[in-house]
């Protein structure tokens, strides 16, 4: 049997089934929920049989048949290859893109900072930063690594431990200095606490409430202060001087090395849960421009 030369349709059923919506495809391939249809009727138009029903129960939505079903695998796998296909002949140009995807905080407090050096070994790389909150498709958004906060468990990618990280109070000098009474961990709950949103949902993200239940404080019922859901703007927030953050190590060894941001009870520690990982999908392990970044995001973080 000749080949279907129609990939585009192979894509649209791929993105339906996966979905289990022409709405939602279209949405991720950037097309019409009409033109998807299309696509997959012209698909099985040339097969000769569906390849979806229509659920009769709850919310309407696609179901593949079981012979679809069974032929997703090495549809998506092909995929794949093609993906890596055109991201190996990609390699072959003078100047290659490299796209990346960190949260904001950590490309502000940890990566752009140190940036420069990597641009310095590979001057014909061009590094793309893709900065989000929410986990990114690597293969729907091109993304080749990427640096994530967690427990190192992501569905399709590898993942190799950077960072280790803990977590303390930090406040600024001039806080420091008009605050006589901050001797103890107890003494915070009469301050202005600065709490980090950003992960507030993941599960062993470190919390006030955590640190100080570690650092043995018992009053934790009356905490004060100010939420906000990015760990840079936390950091920033505590720089100036409106209340004492609890930081975490990673993102605060800069501000904590040039004077703006002073630790408190560095005799208590506390480690967190999670961790910083270097995250990549598998099948791209032996892409050079990967291999390169991912080896040197390691030794910067070897060395801080």
């Amino acid at each position: 049997m000749k080949a279907p030369v129609h990939l585009n349709a192979l894509r649209a059923f791929e993105a339906s089934a996966r979905h289990q919506s022409f709405s939602a495809a279209a949405a991720e391939l950037h097309v019409t929920p009409a033109a998807v249809g299309q696509l997959v009727r012209t698909l099985e138009d040339w097969l000769g049989t569906h390849l979806f029903v229509r659920s009769t129960s709850g919310k309407a939505r696609l179901i593949p048949t079981d012979a679809a079903e069974r032929a997703l695998p090495d549809i998506r796998a092909g995929f794949d290859r093609l993906t890596l296909g055109m991201e190996r002949l990609q390699e072959c140009s003078v100047s290659c893109v490299l796209t990346v995807a960190v949260s904001p905080a950590f490309a502000v407090k940890w990566l752009l900072p140190r940036i420069d050096r990597f641009q310095a070994i590979c001057p014909d790389t061009d590094v793309r930063l893709d900065t989000n909150l929410k986990p990114v498709d690597f293969v729907a958004q091109q993304v080749d690594i990427g640096v994530r906060y967690g427990t190192g468990k992501w569905p399709g990618l590898a993942a190799e431990k950077m960072m280790d990280e803990e977590i303390y109070p930090v406040c600024s000098p001039q806080l420091r200095r008009e605050r006589f009474c901050l001797q103890k961990p107890n003494d915070l709950v009469r301050e202005i606490l600065i709490h980090d949103l950003s992960m507030d949902n993941h599960s062993g993200f470190p919390t006030w409430e955590s640190w100080m239940q570690q650092a043995g404080v018992t009053e934790t019922t009356t905490l004060r202060g100010m939420k906000i859901n990015n760990s840079a703007a936390v950091l920033q927030a505590a720089a100036e001087g409106h209340g004492v953050a609890l930081a975490r190590g990673v993102m605060a060894r800069d501000d904590l090395a040039s004077g703006r941001l002073i630790r408190l009870f560095p005799e208590i520690s506390v480690a967190s849960d999670l961790a910083y990982y270097v995250v990549y999908r598998p099948e791209c392990v032996s892409l050079p421009r990967l291999t390169t970044f991912r080896d040197w995001l390691l030794a910067e973080a070897a060395e801080t």
